[in-house]
């Protein structure tokens, strides 16, 4: 068994992906071209916004919006305590600070409660401007953007949505990577939509951030590569991981998002009364980019983890360790914030094997194993 089975997807998808590798092969068009424009036009009609900039990876492309707006020394950056470093390394990469944000029992994401204390804290302290929130859609769940807009707009701060995660959620309707000013992506293998190596994207519907990001991509180039107005870096999306994501891109929307939920909601009916499953609020989709469930405590969390694996069953935990504890970012004022969810969760989740190609058969080897070691 996989915990995201690759494998699967390239069986069922390998004539289109090998024609597209192929034609760029066939083209030696390696870096831009025809496939990357494709994606990007694509990807942007698929989100429902202006423009989608793709880039070399998912850390990139948050580096890319934070640049755009002008982020750097004295900016105060509102980040989850419960997520995956990238989202507050570039932060600090750039000279800014990030403030760390407990987040919600239920939802693993921010919680806009401890959102609005955080600046509150950073506003009293005088020495930090609030400048832009991060809000990451994790585990495929978008956050509670509603609540969070209202917060962001109360203080006049900017909203980065991390979506890297989160590629194919919805909020009434309304899809993932469309809620931020900003909104990024990764494409990063396991992700719910993954390429065969590292690659990103940026969308928004804000024209100057979109040049401005076009032109951070390629070492601040002007109106060529070789005129270079500002100092970027060099992040883009390689043309064959563009073809490979096209054929992978269709079948996402087609059928691989209601694929997982129908994996994900199988679990969720065999689990009942059994262990803490995901919950996903009225008017929300998640795309499953992983299926997490909790456990009475860090012992107990581990002593499944190992039976699991012992019953060659593969599991993740998503996150064992705060942001606001990694060495990285030691020594930042956590502003009075309360990070008593964030500490809960990281000794107390587990995540299981979920895609969009898991068999019914393989959710019940894995719900069969879990009620065995709890004695059910």
């Amino acid at each position: 068994m996989e915990f995201r089975d690759l494998k699967k997807q390239y069986a069922a998808l390998k004539n289109d992906i090998d024609r597209q590798i192929d034609e760029v092969i066939a083209s030696s068009r390696f870096i831009g071209g025809g496939k990357v424009s494709e994606l990007e036009e694509k990807l942007a009609a698929y989100v429902g916004v202006k423009h989608c900039v793709t880039c070399g990876n998912g850390t990139d492309a948050l580096e890319l919006a934070l640049m755009a707006w002008g982020i750097g020394e004295g900016d105060a950056v509102f980040v989850p305590d419960f997520t995956f470093f990238s989202s507050g390394e570039v932060v600090a990469i750039l000279g800014a600070t990030p403030v760390f944000v407990d987040v919600n029992e239920d939802t693993f994401n921010m919680d806009a409660a401890s959102l609005e204390k955080a600046i509150t804290g950073v506003v009293a302290d005088g020495k930090l401007r609030p400048s832009v929130v991060v809000p990451v859609d994790l585990f495929g769940l978008p956050a509670n953007f509603p609540e969070i807009r209202k917060v962001a707009d109360k203080y006049g701060l900017k909203i980065l949505e991390d979506g890297a995660q989160g590629f194919g959620g919805e909020i009434n309707g309304q899809k993932a990577c469309s809620f931020g000013d900003i909104s990024t992506t990764s494409f990063f293998p396991a992700k719910p939509l993954g390429c065969y190596g590292d690659g990103g994207a940026i969308f928004t519907n804000d024209d100057e951030a979109a040049e401005l990001i076009r032109s951070y991509c390629v070492h601040g180039k002007g109106k060529m590569k070789y005129d270079n107005v500002r100092i970027g870096m060099n992040s883009r999306l390689d043309s064959i991981q563009a073809g490979i994501l096209l054929p992978k891109l269709a079948v996402f929307a087609e059928y691989e998002v209601a694929d997982v939920n129908s994996a994900a909601a199988k679990y969720t009916e065999l689990l009942k009364g059994t262990v803490a499953t995901p919950v996903v609020p009225e008017g929300f989709l998640s795309s499953w980019a992983q299926y997490t469930i909790k456990l009475e405590n860090r012992e107990q969390r581990d002593a499944l983890q190992t039976f699991l694996k012992e019953k060659s069953i593969p599991s993740m935990i998503y996150y064992p360790k705060q942001m606001h504890n990694q060495e990285a970012f030691s020594g930042e004022n956590d502003y009075g914030v309360d990070y008593s969810v964030t500490n809960r969760l990281c000794d107390t989740v587990l995540s299981l094997p979920i895609h969009p190609y898991i068999s019914d058969d393989d959710v019940n080897e894995v719900v069969s194993v879990i009620k065995e070691f709890l004695g059910q």
